[in-house]
Order: structure tokens, then sequence, then C-alpha cells
């Protein structure tokens, strides 16, 4: 599961070629991929790049869950993620933090994390 939290076009379809072209993705047949991709562009508003690493956390927790699959969940990158969620906010009018990680942030992503281990047979 790979999450691109504000890629740029070119790196996202780089990536999309390299996985098509070694198999790891078979582009109308989603049973035999071995992967999924989720990407919110740079020229996203910040609520979409901020939901993209959560939603491939549903997508990470499906495939585990409901799938049975062993799932990695690779977020490509934090930064901007944080950077979206400061944008998020200000546009809220909340002050956003001034290292840009807050208290609140990093008790988010400890509740993510949380859900995250494995579980036997997806339950």
């Amino acid at each position: 599961m790979f999450a691109g939290v504000g890629e740029r076009t070119r790196e996202g379809n780089d990536l999309w070629l390299e996985m098509t072209e070694s198999g790891v993705i078979k582009p109308g047949v989603p049973a035999e991929s071995k992967a999924a991709l989720i990407y919110g562009q740079m020229t996203e508003p910040p609520g979409a790049r901020l939901r993209v690493a959560l939603t491939a956390l549903t997508v990470a927790e499906f495939f585990r869950d409901e799938e049975g699959s062993d799932t990695l969940l690779f977020i490509d990158n934090i930064f901007r993620f944080t950077q979206a969620g400061s944008e998020v906010s200000a546009l809220l009018g909340r002050m956003p933090s001034a290292s840009d990680i807050s208290r609140t942030w990093l008790q988010k992503w400890a509740s993510y994390k949380s859900e995250l281990p494995p579980r036997r047979k997806g339950r």
C-alpha cells in the first residue's frame, strides 16, 4: 500500500509505470495486483492531501482484516502530510504549531500506529 502525499505528477506516473511493467500492478485485473497506490498531488487542496495518508491506512486495514493479506503501508512524504495539516489548521483559523509537529499531531499518529499491529488471519 503506497500513499503519495503531495506527489508530483511525474513521480506518481513513474511509479505507476514501474509497477505495471514489473507486474506488481496488473491494470484491469485488481485481484492479481500486489500493490495499491493512492495519491494526493501537490496541486490538490491541503484537505485532500491530508486525507491521502488516512485513506491509505483504511485501505491497508481492509487488505489486512478483510482480505487476510500481509500488508505494508508506505507513506511518502510525512513532511507534506504535516504541512497539509498545518495549512488546514490555518484555513480553519487555528494557530498551526511553530515546529509543524504539534502535540495533537503526535497523539493522532500514535493512535494510527496502534491500529497497525499485525493480526492473525486478519482478525
